[in-house]
């Protein structure tokens, strides 16, 4: 682990990166669709005031990925993920003592735009400072943080529901963590050098490489995927009566707990990815997602339901998170944070546009329809893609 008394950079970076992930994707990009019901209940919100919200969450997501790799170019990895967890700090603080909703608005905002801004610059940190063996790995630890972080902001909503806990005591939890995973990535981060400058125009006209073509396809169909399950899912199983022997209103928190603890499979996407290939690991990835959309309409109010569509999702989103972090860094080995956000741009566009449609789609079908028809996206991806698509050559020499 230490090399001449200093702990490796595969550890530290790995580390670091997973504390960031776990902070800005779980309560600082989740945490509000966990706590809706408590919002509702302590400010009066109104349905539509709720996605207004959501919307905004979503905004500040897309926004840090266009912010980060700026910081990055002019900074260093450091910059981008320092501010996005300062971010989180300060946003999940001002959940905690919110008085009414414009602040609440403010403080969801702030702490999903870490999202964007303190994820992709470990691209960039692990290609310069981790051998290119060891790098899968270390993407894959830093990506499934995400797990942990929803896991433990599940585990606060179930006590909450079941112990009377205050949201508010939740969000100063929240807010308290990310204050720590901030120190410990400045002290991970700070010996990791800024990039040679270059032109960023023409990094972005490089990513338009017809050989990324299905990067950017994939990512799209999995943002789409995720972002209508858990916009949706959590309420149909509400709807549906929850699950035996439970509170319907820890249902929620059951979904995102299981979610968590099936994506730390994310943590192994390196090793399955060389024992069957990256095609064959797309393929069943996509289907995962395709059948835990499936299983919210076919099997709600049962143990089994709920557990296999979480967990399936929860495989889904982390592993596929992984792939398009060391795909990206493997077809554009020069451009490794940029590719990455390119990719993760992609998959924020499916974010903002599903939902939106199969809101819609849901008043005209019902949510069960919906369910089943987005489930075709990633099954179709998955037979539509071919082995030569899924390349890891650099799109370009280097």
């Amino acid at each position: 682990m230490e090399e001449g008394g200093v702990v490796r950079p595969f550890w530290s970076l790995s580390a670091a990166g997973f504390a960031a992930t776990a902070i800005a994707f779980g309560p600082g990009r989740m945490g509000f669709g966990l706590f809706v019901p408590e919002f509702r209940s302590a400010f009066s919100m109104s349905t539509s005031t709720v996605g207004f919200v959501s919307s905004l969450g979503f905004l500040g997501f897309f926004i840090g990925l266009l912010i980060a790799p700026v910081l990055l170019a002019r900074q260093g990895p450091e910059s981008p993920v320092l501010v996005g967890l300062a971010a989180a700090t300060v946003g999940m603080e001002v959940v905690a003592f919110a008085p009414n909703v414009p602040v609440v608005a403010i403080g969801v905002f702030l702490a999903a735009s870490s999202a964007g801004l303190a994820w992709t610059p470990f691209n960039d940190a692990i290609h310069r400072k981790v051998e290119d063996d060891d790098r899968p790995a270390a993407l894959s630890g830093v990506s499934t943080g995400t797990s942990v972080g929803i896991v433990l902001a599940g585990l606060a909503a179930l006590v909450m529901v079941t112990g009377g806990l205050s949201w508010r005591i939740c969000w100063a939890f929240f807010a308290a963590a990310s204050a720590c995973a901030f120190l410990g990535n400045w002290i991970a981060l700070r010996r990791v050098e800024k990039e040679p400058d270059g032109n960023q125009e023409t990094k972005w006209r490089d990513l338009a490489d017809t050989a990324a073509i299905p990067l950017y396809a994939i990512g799209f169909a999995y943002g789409t995927n995720s972002a209508i399950y858990i916009s949706f899912a959590a309420d149909h199983l509400v709807e549906a009566g929850g699950v035996p022997g439970v509170l319907v209103g820890a249902t929620p928190a059951l979904v995102y707990i299981f979610y968590g603890l099936f994506g730390l499979a994310g943590l192994l996407t390196g090793r399955i990815k060389d024992m069957m290939g990256l095609p064959m690991l797309l393929r069943l990835l996509m289907l995962a997602g395709a059948l835990s959309l499936a299983l919210v309409a076919v099997a709600p109010g049962t143990w089994t339901g709920l557990i296999s569509s979480a967990g399936l999702q929860g495989i889904h989103v982390m592993m596929t998170s992984a792939v398009l972090a060391f795909w990206s860094e493997r077809l554009f080995p020069a451009l490794p944070s940029f590719s990455f956000t390119a990719a993760l741009l992609a998959a924020a566009a499916g974010s903002v546009l599903g939902p939106a449609v199969a809101g819609l789609a849901s008043n005209a079908f019902g949510a069960g329809a919906v369910f089943l028809g987005t489930a075709a996206l990633p099954a179709a991806t998955a037979l539509l893609l071919r082995n030569r698509h899924a390349r890891e050559r650099p799109a370009k020499p280097v």
